[in-house]
């Protein structure tokens, strides 16, 4: 079968290969992805002695999370880079440079796979779920969390607006999945069903990002992403200002005193193997 998106796989791959980039991504995004980490260790059923896989695990925060409700945890990323950090942080968690599509451990080796922020940037978002199933015992359970609606994650949205209004969106990068694609309830339920899944729930977890200033959003996105990075560098330095100005307007609305408070939910997925 051929890959989805070419060249996008190794474009993700040698972004998330920079220590600058997986340094800026443990400092600054990781202080919201990790608000939704109980519910989402909730949703995959992990209790004391359970075998948890952490798929894509970045930081390695989730695994190390459930590593302390006393489950056997193991965390797995593409990017050695990702990896190196995630031990250097947890050193008494395990943590294995491996694919989301292809995981390589035996059929039905853990009770519970989870993925915080992961399946969004994978090619073939499907390939990563069947694994999952594989991987898991029989009432097993996948649980995985996106990013809601850009509507409703409102940071990425104004930036994502502001760069459609005023910015280049042509530029030279593989073409990829789209961002928000299992934000859509009805897509990630399908996606599960169609891996094998049974009873999938969908629900919303609240995060709030707290920033300093506005433009803080353009600087962590083009500090401590991949995709949005190369789109970011790639704007004028007139599209630049504009891409600012029309963050500060639209997020004004949620200032709170000296700071901002900027709702970044998250979409939470869970489905059961029979």
């Amino acid at each position: 079968m051929a890959t989805p998106y070419p060249g996008f796989h190794e474009f993700e791959h040698a972004g998330w290969e920079d220590t600058d980039v997986v340094a800026s991504y443990e400092r600054e995004v990781v202080e919201v992805t990790r608000q939704s980490a109980s519910a989402l260790l909730a949703a995959g059923g992990v209790a004391a002695g359970a075998r948890v896989l952490d798929v894509a695990c970045g930081p390695g925060f989730l695994a190390a999370a459930a590593a302390t409700q006393g489950a056997d945890a193991v965390g797995v990323d593409f990017s050695s880079a990702q990896v190196a950090a995630a031990r250097r942080r947890h050193p008494g968690v395990r943590f294995e440079l491996r694919d989301a599509a292809a995981l390589g451990f035996p059929d039905a080796s853990f009770e519970a796979v989870l993925s915080g922020f992961g399946m969004l940037h994978l090619p073939d978002p499907g390939a990563a779920a069947r694994e999952a199933w594989r991987v898991l015992v029989p009432g097993g359970r996948f649980a995985f969390t996106v990013w809601d609606t850009p509507e409703r994650a409102v940071a990425m949205g104004a930036l994502l607006r502001a760069i459609r209004a005023f910015g280049e969106l042509k530029v030279a990068i593989p073409e990829g999945p789209d961002f928000f694609a299992l934000s859509a309830p009805e897509r990630s339920r399908q996606l599960l069903l169609d891996a094998g899944f049974v009873q999938p729930e969908v629900g919303s977890v609240p995060q709030l990002w707290r920033l300093a200033e506005p433009d803080h959003v353009y600087d962590v996105f083009q500090r401590a992403t991949v995709r949005m990075r190369a789109l970011l560098s790639a704007q004028s330095a007139e599209g630049v200002a504009r891409i600012r100005a029309a963050l500060r307007a639209e997020l004004a609305p949620y200032r709170r005193g000296d700071a901002y408070e900027v709702p970044m939910p998250a979409l939470l997925v869970a489905g059961r193997k029979p």
